[in-house]
């Protein structure tokens, strides 16, 4: 009687209906199943509801004037929602959306004071890349301080996701993303592909030390 009234005292839940519980397992049970009306079966509510909504966004977009410019560009330009509509359509290329300050653009390879690419073919930068699309092919450098230099250095602007990691992994100070600079249209995916070249004429002569201060820069 007593385990009764405390089934009886269980708030009711909104869930399946439990008809009873195995004597074998707790967790065995039969539960009701609640099957919906007819009238909800037919989705036809459901599928007025949203025709309505979509109208409704259809006949704003359509008849009520465009965002200003100025609007548009700005991050968190007040909005009119009464009368204004929701398309963000820039008329290119006679508008043109500037930037953020954060963008990084394409990629540049830096040179050493002689005009020499500073990168050292040490794979930090397609190893830690996620897209792998930084293809390094090493050979011997003429310079005896220098073991390897790159041969080939690309890179697939299609599949980099500007993540900036190869900026980061980079010891030498040799690759970085501040151009600023937006990838150009392309027909054919091959010319997508950045080389060493084209990132050396976007480079600058670098005055990070190459190397580092040494091994025994503890002891100045």
């Amino acid at each position: 009687m007593a385990h009764a009234a405390d089934h009886h005292d269980e708030p009711e839940t909104t869930g399946p209906k439990v008809i009873s519980v195995s004597d074998r397992h707790p967790r065995v049970r039969t539960i009701q199943v609640v099957r919906p009306d007819a009238a909800d079966t037919t989705y036809l509510a459901a599928t007025a509801k949203g025709l309505g909504i979509t109208l409704k966004h259809f006949a704003r977009n359509l008849f009520l004037p465009l965002k200003k410019l100025a609007n548009r560009n700005v991050a968190g330009a007040p909005v009119d929602e009464k009368w204004r509509n929701e398309i963000e359509t820039v008329q290119y290329p006679e508008e043109k959306v500037p930037y953020p300050e954060r963008f990084r653009g394409l990629h540049r390879l830096m040179m050493r004071d002689d005009g020499a690419v500073r990168c050292v073919a040490c794979m930090c930068c397609p190893t830690v890349c996620p897209a792998h699309c930084i293809t390094i092919i090493p050979e011997e450098s003429d310079n005896p301080g220098i073991e390897k230099r790159p041969a080939v250095f690309e890179i697939d602007e299609l599949r980099c996701v500007v993540c900036g990691l190869c900026v980061e992994a980079c010891p030498c100070d040799a690759i970085r993303m501040d151009t600023g600079e937006h990838a150009r249209p392309v027909e054919e995916r091959a010319d997508a592909i950045e080389t060493k070249e084209t990132m050396l004429s976007r480079g600058l002569v670098s005055i990070a030390t190459q190397g580092g201060e040494g091994p025994n820069w503890r002891n100045r």
